[in-house]
Protein backbone atom coordinates (compact mmCIF):
# COMPACT_ATOMS: atom_id res chain seq x y z
CA UNK A 1 0.00 0.00 0.00
CA UNK A 2 1.52 3.56 -0.65
CA UNK A 3 1.91 6.09 1.45
CA UNK A 4 -0.65 8.80 0.44
CA UNK A 5 -3.11 5.66 0.46
CA UNK A 6 -2.10 5.06 4.71
CA UNK A 7 -2.49 8.82 5.03
CA UNK A 8 -6.00 9.01 3.29
CA UNK A 9 -6.96 5.81 5.34
CA UNK A 10 -5.92 7.50 8.26
CA UNK A 11 -8.44 10.15 8.31
CA UNK A 12 -11.40 8.75 6.28
CA UNK A 13 -14.76 9.92 7.71
CA UNK A 14 -12.81 11.19 10.38
CA UNK A 15 -14.93 13.60 11.66
CA UNK A 16 -12.46 15.54 13.82
CA UNK A 17 -10.86 16.90 10.89
CA UNK A 18 -13.92 19.24 10.76
CA UNK A 19 -13.38 23.14 9.92
CA UNK A 20 -16.28 25.37 9.77
CA UNK A 21 -15.47 26.87 6.71
CA UNK A 22 -17.52 23.90 5.21
CA UNK A 23 -20.58 25.82 6.55
CA UNK A 24 -20.05 28.75 3.98
CA UNK A 25 -19.56 26.49 1.44
CA UNK A 26 -21.89 24.39 1.82
CA UNK A 27 -24.58 27.58 1.82
CA UNK A 28 -22.89 28.92 -1.54
CA UNK A 29 -23.95 25.70 -2.85
CA UNK A 30 -27.86 26.17 -2.36
CA UNK A 31 -27.48 30.10 -2.85
CA UNK A 32 -26.71 28.40 -6.63
CA UNK A 33 -29.19 26.40 -6.81
CA UNK A 34 -31.47 28.30 -5.29
CA UNK A 35 -30.73 31.23 -8.02
CA UNK A 36 -31.76 28.84 -10.49
CA UNK A 37 -34.47 27.42 -9.23
CA UNK A 38 -35.54 31.18 -8.83
CA UNK A 39 -35.27 31.67 -12.46
CA UNK A 40 -36.78 28.17 -13.32
CA UNK A 41 -33.72 27.36 -15.03
CA UNK A 42 -34.35 23.70 -15.07
CA UNK A 43 -31.96 22.68 -17.93
CA UNK A 44 -29.10 24.46 -15.64
CA UNK A 45 -30.32 22.59 -12.39
CA UNK A 46 -30.64 18.94 -13.90
CA UNK A 47 -27.36 19.21 -15.91
CA UNK A 48 -25.74 20.36 -12.70
CA UNK A 49 -26.73 17.59 -10.72
CA UNK A 50 -25.98 15.12 -13.32
CA UNK A 51 -22.45 15.94 -13.71
CA UNK A 52 -21.83 15.36 -9.76
CA UNK A 53 -24.16 12.17 -9.84
CA UNK A 54 -21.51 11.30 -12.45
CA UNK A 55 -18.81 12.06 -10.67
CA UNK A 56 -20.11 10.03 -7.07
CA UNK A 57 -20.23 7.13 -9.60
CA UNK A 58 -16.31 8.19 -10.36
CA UNK A 59 -15.62 8.18 -7.14
CA UNK A 60 -17.26 4.92 -6.11
CA UNK A 61 -15.11 3.18 -8.40
CA UNK A 62 -12.42 4.91 -7.55
CA UNK A 63 -12.60 3.31 -4.06
CA UNK A 64 -13.22 0.31 -5.01
CA UNK A 65 -9.72 0.27 -7.07
CA UNK A 66 -8.13 0.57 -4.03
CA UNK A 67 -10.17 -2.59 -2.15
CA UNK A 68 -9.41 -4.62 -5.34
CA UNK A 69 -5.71 -3.41 -5.29
CA UNK A 70 -4.64 -2.92 -1.63
CA UNK A 71 -2.10 -0.83 -3.17
CA UNK A 72 -3.48 2.80 -3.78
CA UNK A 73 -6.63 4.63 -5.63
CA UNK A 74 -6.77 5.58 -9.17
CA UNK A 75 -6.18 9.19 -7.45
CA UNK A 76 -6.20 9.62 -4.10
CA UNK A 77 -6.74 12.91 -1.41
CA UNK A 78 -4.93 12.48 1.37
CA UNK A 79 -4.28 16.15 2.08
CA UNK A 80 -5.53 18.81 4.64
CA UNK A 81 -9.33 18.50 4.54
CA UNK A 82 -12.41 19.09 6.58
CA UNK A 83 -13.73 15.71 5.76
CA UNK A 84 -12.98 12.83 3.53
CA UNK A 85 -15.56 11.00 2.29
CA UNK A 86 -13.98 8.88 0.11
CA UNK A 87 -10.43 7.69 -0.40
CA UNK A 88 -10.36 10.59 -3.51
CA UNK A 89 -13.05 12.72 -2.90
CA UNK A 90 -13.33 15.26 0.61
CA UNK A 91 -15.99 17.38 1.61
CA UNK A 92 -13.99 20.69 -0.71
CA UNK A 93 -14.23 18.46 -4.27
CA UNK A 94 -17.64 17.25 -3.72
CA UNK A 95 -19.25 20.62 -2.94
CA UNK A 96 -17.17 22.04 -5.87
CA UNK A 97 -18.75 19.66 -8.24
CA UNK A 98 -21.98 19.93 -7.12
CA UNK A 99 -22.11 23.47 -8.84
CA UNK A 100 -19.61 22.37 -11.98
CA UNK A 101 -22.05 21.09 -13.84
CA UNK A 102 -24.16 24.53 -13.68
CA UNK A 103 -21.09 26.95 -14.26
CA UNK A 104 -20.07 24.94 -17.60
CA UNK A 105 -23.55 24.78 -18.53
CA UNK A 106 -23.82 28.32 -18.61
CA UNK A 107 -21.08 28.50 -21.41
CA UNK A 108 -23.68 26.30 -23.93
CA UNK A 109 -24.56 28.64 -26.93
CA UNK A 110 -28.24 28.65 -26.93
CA UNK A 111 -27.92 27.00 -30.75
CA UNK A 112 -26.87 23.77 -30.07
CA UNK A 113 -26.31 23.46 -34.11
CA UNK A 114 -23.77 26.32 -33.81
CA UNK A 115 -20.22 25.09 -34.38
CA UNK A 116 -16.59 26.28 -32.96
CA UNK A 117 -13.39 26.22 -34.85
CA UNK A 118 -15.59 23.65 -37.14
CA UNK A 119 -16.50 21.35 -34.10
CA UNK A 120 -20.29 20.81 -32.89
CA UNK A 121 -20.22 23.53 -29.25
CA UNK A 122 -21.46 20.90 -26.84
CA UNK A 123 -18.61 18.74 -28.02
CA UNK A 124 -16.15 21.62 -27.73
CA UNK A 125 -16.58 22.76 -24.52
CA UNK A 126 -16.70 19.55 -23.09
CA UNK A 127 -13.12 18.67 -24.43
CA UNK A 128 -12.25 22.22 -23.18
CA UNK A 129 -13.72 22.45 -19.84
CA UNK A 130 -11.75 18.63 -19.57
CA UNK A 131 -8.81 20.00 -20.62
CA UNK A 132 -8.91 22.97 -18.30
CA UNK A 133 -10.39 20.41 -15.19
CA UNK A 134 -7.06 18.23 -15.61
CA UNK A 135 -4.82 21.11 -15.74
CA UNK A 136 -5.96 22.09 -12.09
CA UNK A 137 -5.80 18.42 -11.47
CA UNK A 138 -2.17 18.54 -12.45
CA UNK A 139 -1.25 21.79 -10.43
CA UNK A 140 -3.07 19.63 -7.61
CA UNK A 141 -0.85 16.97 -7.90
CA UNK A 142 2.29 18.89 -7.97
CA UNK A 143 0.68 20.50 -4.24
CA UNK A 144 0.23 17.07 -3.35
CA UNK A 145 -3.40 17.43 -2.62
CA UNK A 146 -4.14 15.30 -4.97
CA UNK A 147 -1.86 11.46 -5.63
CA UNK A 148 -1.44 9.56 -8.39
CA UNK A 149 0.03 6.39 -8.16
CA UNK A 150 -0.46 4.67 -11.04
CA UNK A 151 2.16 4.82 -14.18
CA UNK A 152 -1.15 5.38 -16.82
CA UNK A 153 -2.75 7.45 -14.62
CA UNK A 154 -0.57 10.63 -14.80
CA UNK A 155 0.59 13.78 -16.12
CA UNK A 156 2.74 11.31 -18.83
CA UNK A 157 -0.97 9.79 -20.16
CA UNK A 158 -3.34 13.00 -19.15
CA UNK A 159 -5.54 11.68 -22.04
CA UNK A 160 -6.88 9.34 -19.91
CA UNK A 161 -8.01 11.61 -17.07
CA UNK A 162 -9.20 13.76 -19.82
CA UNK A 163 -12.03 10.94 -21.29
CA UNK A 164 -12.47 8.97 -18.38
CA UNK A 165 -12.24 11.75 -15.36
CA UNK A 166 -13.93 14.69 -16.90
CA UNK A 167 -15.40 14.45 -20.74
CA UNK A 168 -17.52 11.53 -19.62
CA UNK A 169 -19.11 13.91 -16.87
CA UNK A 170 -19.47 17.18 -19.41
CA UNK A 171 -20.89 15.18 -21.89
CA UNK A 172 -24.12 13.54 -19.78
CA UNK A 173 -24.30 16.86 -18.13
CA UNK A 174 -24.68 18.66 -21.58
CA UNK A 175 -27.04 16.07 -22.94
CA UNK A 176 -29.30 16.10 -20.17
CA UNK A 177 -29.52 20.03 -20.36
CA UNK A 178 -29.97 19.37 -24.23
CA UNK A 179 -33.21 17.14 -23.81
CA UNK A 180 -36.18 18.90 -24.49
CA UNK A 181 -38.47 16.63 -21.73
CA UNK A 182 -38.59 17.54 -18.33
CA UNK A 183 -39.48 13.81 -17.62
CA UNK A 184 -36.46 12.52 -19.52
CA UNK A 185 -34.29 14.71 -17.31
CA UNK A 186 -35.49 13.82 -14.11
CA UNK A 187 -35.58 10.16 -15.41
CA UNK A 188 -32.03 10.04 -16.53
CA UNK A 189 -30.88 12.14 -13.19
CA UNK A 190 -32.70 9.90 -10.99
CA UNK A 191 -31.12 6.70 -12.65
CA UNK A 192 -27.59 7.97 -12.07
CA UNK A 193 -28.51 8.96 -8.18
CA UNK A 194 -30.21 5.80 -7.70
CA UNK A 195 -27.10 3.63 -8.83
CA UNK A 196 -24.98 6.04 -6.91
CA UNK A 197 -26.80 5.11 -3.76
CA UNK A 198 -27.13 1.76 -4.39
CA UNK A 199 -23.46 1.44 -4.91
CA UNK A 200 -23.09 3.28 -1.77
CA UNK A 201 -25.20 1.35 0.50
CA UNK A 202 -24.08 -1.90 -1.34
CA UNK A 203 -20.47 -1.10 -1.19
CA UNK A 204 -19.74 1.51 1.77
CA UNK A 205 -22.86 0.79 4.57
CA UNK A 206 -23.25 -3.34 3.72
CA UNK A 207 -19.97 -4.62 2.63
CA UNK A 208 -17.61 -2.07 4.30
CA UNK A 209 -15.75 -1.88 0.78
CA UNK A 210 -15.14 1.66 0.43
Amino acid sequence: MTESAKQALSILRDSSQFQWYVIPLFAFVVYVYASEVERKNWNLIFAGLAYWGMDWFNEIVNSLVFHFTQFAPVWGAPGKTAYLILIGLNIEICFMFAIAGITFSKMLPADKKLRILGIPNRLFIAVGGSIFCVFVEVLLNQAGALTWDYSWWNIKAPWLIVIFGYLTFFLVSFWVFDMESMRKKISTVGIIFSVDIIALLLFGVMLKWI
